[in-house]
């Protein structure tokens, strides 16, 4: 399998995405799947997973932590970070999730769409003791054996809004949502506004939500 950078950047990369997810979720108070979602959408995560190395051993977690926040904040300023003596499930989630989007090669993205980070955070109890293959393992069955359900579904259910919600916060009507969701309408060939609308709401990208972007 094809690593995501040189393993030599791995160790920092670890450290760095444990202290991040840390701060943004225990600091700054951030739920976390919406974390993850900011971490995708400001771009670091991009930056991350593709071995820059500005970012894996030129910054800090609590530094990225902050450059993400400030950015989808668009503030100056950010919360300060509190030392623990104890690792919390949240800094184990990112330095085994490091792990394996190195090991998979996997953009942060998709990994998210088909394992929240709550779930992974849930993981803690069970696998924190354990070595990180079987961690490893255990994310490959869970990624391999998602049903995959439209990319708006899992979107919505990832963020924890109904189809209800999402109707009533962007706009779009309900029956709308519906029927991408159950694949009757191609929301590839949605308009324009309905899509952005729909994004906003749901803290994405237009080219999330399509089924195939490319053609």
């Amino acid at each position: 399998m094809t690593h995501a950078y040189s393993e030599l950047y791995l160790s920092d990369a670890k450290s760095c995405l444990a202290d991040m997810f840390d701060y943004i979720i225990n600091d700054c108070k951030l739920e976390s799947n919406w974390g993850a979602s900011l971490f995708v959408t400001t771009g670091y995560a991009q930056k991350f997973e593709t071995g820059n190395p500005a970012i894996l051993s030129g910054m800090s977690g609590i530094e990225l932590g902050k450059a993400v926040v400030k950015k989808a904040y668009n503030k100056k300023d950010a919360p300060d970070a509190n030392f623990r003596e104890d690792r919390s499930p949240e800094y184990w989630a990112g330095w085994a999730l490091a792990e394996y989007q190195w090991f998979s090669g996997r953009r942060f993205k998709d990994i998210f769409e088909r394992i929240p980070l709550s779930q992974i955070i849930d993981m803690y109890s069970v696998y924190h003791e354990m070595d990180i293959s079987q961690f490893i393992d255990t994310m490959e069955k869970f990624y391999n054996d998602t049903i995959l359900e439209t990319k708006l579904k899992r979107i919505r259910e990832n963020r924890g809004i109904s189809q209800s919600e999402l109707a009533k916060l962007s706009g779009v009507k309900l029956r709308s949502i519906q029927m991408y969701e159950q694949k009757v309408n191609d929301i590839d060939k949605a308009q324009g506004h309905t899509l952005y609308k729909i994004s906003r709401v749901l803290g994405c990208n237009i080219e999330d939500l399509l089924e195939n972007p490319m053609s």
